[in-house]
Parts: structure tokens; sequence; C-alpha cells
């Protein structure tokens, strides 16, 4: 089966095109045809985060160039035009709301025919309405010039596929399955007892983990994006010995709570409120600050998940989001897994680890299996979807 996979949740426009077979019970093979991403954060480094309007302008102009990127990479750009004026009309009319995209698409239309897909995938939520509505008008769009049928995806479900892929396969694992979502809109522990069934067992009451990285990088007036300079700092401060760097110390919020649930917003205001007591912040007062932010973070990560797998007794721990590119997170889970010795860990590598149009059509796949396609007419961006 082929899927065209599509992503505009955010700040990043990626179509992918992979080529899978198999099934969850007998294992699944897939290949990787086409791929390709543009990231938008130069655009928004000025904003200090996605600024949304912009997001859906730039998704617009990259779209096309995106998906022609992939299907070269694919070699199924010099398919004959099969398009015609009528369809070309309906999906001006489609687009009336995004005129540069539906300029864009029609050049490519006419001039470019349909490859041979099974299935067109679209992230519909969660993420931003108007970024992801870009994606699924174009997904729409596509769906009636190629007659295709559409697959909706949770943005949240494309992580957790590829995350429990392993390399061109998923991965052999055994169920209870607990996944682990920390990303810049998302802290959530979601178990399933089945495959693609989904309970969230804990989340944020209020920021999410990725978010209080970039809140707290601008605390400390560091470029945007910010988590990974947080991330650098805190690495450079492993490195000193000794007392050669300030000693810092932060809460660990809802560590010892009985739940599963986190928060965040606190532990970014202890920082405000350091950085506000310690001006000027040398640059070994960032290094320190920056290491024990990030080391309460993994402790309260590592604590919830281990406890979550312990009382629920999950044999596969799945990580997900952009935050688990995060180095440190990333040892500090694995270390407590081996530790644990009864689960094992699923964790993509960093370049995949944040949005992609890899995982949507992953996730395309197992829900094109099960015949869950939708109509043009009912599909529709969910910026607050939920995993169920």
């Amino acid at each position: 089966m082929r899927i065209l996979g599509i992503e505009t949740s955010c700040d990043e426009t990626a179509v992918s095109l992979i080529e899978a077979h198999g099934s969850f019970e007998n294992g699944v093979a897939f290949r990787i045809l086409g791929n390709a991403l543009l990231s938008q954060a130069k655009e928004h480094e000025k904003y200090g985060g996605v600024f949304p309007n912009v997001a859906k302008r730039e998704h617009q102009r990259a779209l096309v160039p995106v998906l022609q990127e992939a299907l070269r990479e694919a070699g199924l750009l010099d398919t004959p035009r099969s398009v015609s004026e009528e369809t070309l009309t309906e999906i001006e009319q489609l687009l009336e709301r995004e005129p540069e995209l539906f300029m864009n698409l029609g050049t490519f239309l006419r001039s470019t025919g349909a490859p041979p897909l099974d299935a067109i995938a679209v992230t519909v939520g969660p993420g931003l309405e108007p970024a992801l509505w870009v994606g699924v008008n174009f997904a729409k769009a596509l769906g009636i010039a190629w007659r295709v049928p559409l697959v909706a995806v949770n943005h949240m479900e494309g992580h957790i596929m590829l995350s429990a892929s392993d390399g061109d396969r998923l991965a052999r694992f055994e169920l209870p399955l607990m996944s682990l979502l920390i990303s810049g809109g998302h802290t959530e522990l979601v178990l399933s007892r089945e495959w693609m069934q989904y309970e969230i067992i804990g989340a944020t009451r209020d920021d999410a983990v990725g978010e209080a990285f970039d809140k707290v990088a601008r605390l400390m007036d560091l470029p945007y994006p910010g988590g990974p300079h947080v991330s650098r700092l805190a690495s450079q401060a492993r490195t000193q010995s000794g007392d050669a760097l300030p000693s810092i110390s932060l809460p660990r919020p809802m560590i010892e709570t009985k739940d599963y649930d986190f928060s965040f917003a606190g532990l970014k205001t202890a920082v405000r409120r350091f950085v506000e007591a310690s001006q000027p912040l040398s640059d070994d007062m960032k290094m320190a600050l920056a290491r024990e932010f990030e080391d309460a973070c993994a402790d309260v990560l590592v604590a919830k998940t281990m406890r979550a797998i312990e009382e629920h007794g999950v044999k596969t721990l799945v990580v997900g989001g952009g935050v688990s590119a995060n180095s440190h997170i990333r040892t500090c889970l694995k270390d407590a897994i081996t530790d644990y010795g009864c689960a094992k860990l699923l964790i993509p590598p960093p370049e995949l680890a944040t949005d992609n149009a890899l995982m949507i059509a992953f996730a395309g796949f197992f829900r094109a299996q099960k015949q869950e396609f939708a109509a043009a007419e009912t599909l529709r961006a969910n910026g607050n979807m939920k995993l169920s």
C-alpha cells in the first residue's frame, strides 16, 4: 500500500511517501519512497514563538514545492498530466481562502499527473487550526485531482506510530504499551492495552514541557527556538568539575502526587524569580540554571512514567514528540528502563523526533488498513483533538 502523508500542524511543512505492507499481528515492513520537510523557524524567530497566521501563509507557499521534492525523490514527477480544467475549477473553489496555494497547485497539476497512491493521509489535529486547515484543504484538493481516498490522522498517534517503528519496520513489542508524548504543546502519558486504542492517564495541567523549555530560554535571553539552547548550556554545565558553577535548586512539581499529571508552570516561575533576583546573569549562572532546570524536568518525567509503568504492568514504553530529541531526557529514560528491567523502550532517532510527514503516512497506513477513510465534505481540522 502506498500512502502520501501531509503534515502542517505547526511550523513544519512536510510531505512523505511510503510503501508499507503487513499487519500489527504479523509484522509491518515499510519503505520510504520520498520525504521532504521545510521548517519555518526563521520566520517565527522575531515573534519568539509560532505565530499562527504566519504559519498558515508559509504552509501555502511551501506545500507544493515540498510535494514536488518528495515526488522527485520517489521518481514520480514524470507521470503524464491527467487533470481536467473542470477539476481545476472545482479545486479553485475549494481553495478560495488559500489563493496562493491554488496558484502553485494549479501550475503543478497542469504539468504533472497522478502518482500511484492508495491513500492520502493528513494531520487533522491537534495543532494550530489555521495551519491545519491548509494541510487539510491541500489533501482534499489532491484527492479530487488524483481520485485518491483520504485518511484523517491524529498528530499524536503519528508520533506513537513512528516511535514504535524500528528502522524499516514496526518493532516487535508486547502490550500493554505506554506512550510518553512530550513536545511544545503536549505532555501526556497514554496507555494502550490494545493496539491503536488510547487512554490518556496523565497530562499537563498547564505548560507542556517543551513550552516550559522555550519560556525558560526567553527568560535567559536565548534565541528561538529556545529548547536546544537550554540543553546545550546544560550539557556544558555537566562537563564542569566540582564547585566550578553556582549551586541552584529548583522544585520538582507534582513529583510526589499519586496521579500521573504534570505541571511545569511553577517550575518556570521559579526560574523567573531566580533570574530577576540574580541580574545580571553570568555565563556560569546560565549554565548552572539550564542544568538544574533540565534535571528537574527529567526527574519529574522519569518518576511519573516509571510509576505508571509499574502500576499498569506496562511491557513497552514509547517516547515521542520534539522533546524526545533531548539527549539528557533520553539518557535518563534509558537508564530508568534498564534499572527497571521489565519493559522495552522504543524512542525515535533525534532527527525523527520532531514533526514530520513520515509519522502521518505511517499512521495513515494503519487507518487505511482498517478502511477508515474520510469523506472530503466531513474532513475538518480540530486544533484541540484528543487521542481516543
